[in-house]
């Protein structure tokens, strides 16, 4: 994205376009997780990744700096929650190594862009 281009919603944040990918890519391995899986760590790992988007959404849309960087950080723990669940997912066999190492990798740069988001935020209100 051009930074001269005003950022006017969530979706225009790289962190936010990063973390709809890995949604995406979530649901799509997710779908071939063992059925008994469904209400299980499919379901986690879904709402978790989900969260991620999601907290980032709502702290764009709140006015108080603090407010933004709780949500912020919010997603960073929703991000954390990821993280394992992938681990967990490639361990039991349910991820084949390449989807893990692809989704594992995307989560880190989310990871970079939203600490990089918050420590930009802090920085213009401190």
């Amino acid at each position: 994205m051009n930074t001269s281009t005003k950022i006017k919603s969530f979706t225009d944040l790289k962190v936010w376009q990063e973390g709809h990918n890995l949604v995406l890519g979530i649901y799509k391995v997710s779908k071939e997780f063992p059925r008994e899986e469904l209400f299980g760590l499919t379901s986690q790992l879904r709402r978790a990744v989900v969260s991620v988007t999601s907290n980032i959404a709502e702290g764009f849309s709140r006015n108080s700096y603090k407010e933004k960087v709780n949500f912020y950080y919010m997603s960073l723990g929703s991000l954390s929650e990821v993280q394992n669940q992938l681990l967990i997912a490639r361990d039991i066999k349910y991820l084949k190594n390449n989807d893990f190492n692809k989704l594992a990798g995307q989560s880190v740069i989310i990871s970079k862009l939203m600490n990089g988001l918050i420590n930009k935020i802090k920085k213009i209100h401190s």
